[in-house]
């Protein structure tokens, strides 16, 4: 890149935007999804972890004991009650939170593409999938799903 005057000269820069550009334009556009077709091999009943916020337990217990804590005492008697009380309700919070998370059905869906490639996506349970199936494979990675065709 030619520098002018300590800068990048006019030139390289719109280079340098054009090749940007068109490694842009390369692939799918904003918005799309890509979409394959396949055959469902194998489909497994897995837990999925629960969708709820962790902390709020904690969140709510540590304002719970910090409320009951200012009731205690006087002085800095009462700091030493409201920061212990507002530990303590976290703590105990976080594990009542714990407790009553309960995971989510979902399932392991392995689906062999027209290509012959094996694909397998988790996802929460989806009702009438079954081996032999044809699907669609929406997206790719983390985001994908299989529908029914």
């Amino acid at each position: 890149m030619a520098l002018v005057h300590g800068f990048p000269s006019r030139r390289s820069v719109l280079a340098l935007l054009g090749f940007l550009a068109a490694c842009a334009g390369v692939g799918q556009q904003a918005g799309e999804m890509g979409v394959r077709t396949g055959v469902v091999e194998q489909i497994v009943d897995v837990p999925l972890p629960t969708s709820h916020h962790a902390g709020v337990g904690a969140v709510v217990g540590g304002l719970a004991g910090l409320s009951v804590g200012s009731l205690i005492g006087a002085g800095s008697g009462r700091d030493v009650a409201m920061v212990l009380a507002a530990v303590g309700g976290a703590v105990a919070g976080n594990e009542v939170e714990k407790t009553h998370a309960q995971p989510v059905p979902g399932q392991q869906i392995v689906v062999r593409t027209g290509s012959g490639i094996l694909i397998s996506v988790t996802q929460p349970g989806v009702a009438g999938l079954r081996k032999g199936q044809v699907v669609y494979v929406e997206g790719h990675g983390d985001g994908a799903r299989v529908v029914a065709r």
